[in-house]
């Protein structure tokens, strides 16, 4: 059976951030930490070794695959900063031509620097993907 590698653990998220090498990355992960907190509502809670993730979402597909998942996230990497947000959503699209400096993956977004995007469209977009999930998986 497939056992999920990202879970909520009980580590220390301030921990976390203060082991991060880079002092910029980490006063960038301190207001990642404020925004996040203050958009969500929710408490950060460490997922895995390395993401921060707010509120949480128990998700099924029709594959029979299931499992738990932060409803919004970040991490401080070494190369870049790793957004974690909702996809299938077309307003995530929309939201992201104008968050900034950006670049894309399937599920991160990742940017240099906060200096480096749009607050206003971050905060957009972590609003945007809670409602999106709380819609998409209602019995969360």
């Amino acid at each position: 059976m497939y056992e999920q590698k990202t879970k909520e653990t009980d580590n220390s998220v301030i921990e976390f951030i203060e082991n991060v090498d880079n002092t910029k990355k980490r006063e960038d992960a301190y207001k990642l930490l404020d925004i996040f907190t203050e958009t969500t509502g929710y408490e950060a809670k460490m997922w895995g070794p390395s993401i921060i993730g707010f509120g949480s979402y128990h998700y099924k597909y029709a594959t029979g695959h299931e499992g738990d998942a932060p409803l919004v996230g970040f991490s401080p990497r070494k190369a870049k900063i790793s957004l974690y947000f909702a996809t299938g959503d077309t307003e995530r699209e929309a939201l992201l031509n104008d968050l900034g400096k950006h670049t894309s993956g399937k599920a991160c977004v990742y940017i240099n620097k906060v200096a480096d995007i749009n607050v206003d469209i971050l905060k957009a977009l972590i609003v945007q993907s809670v409602h999106f999930l709380r819609e998409t998986y209602p019995n969360s």
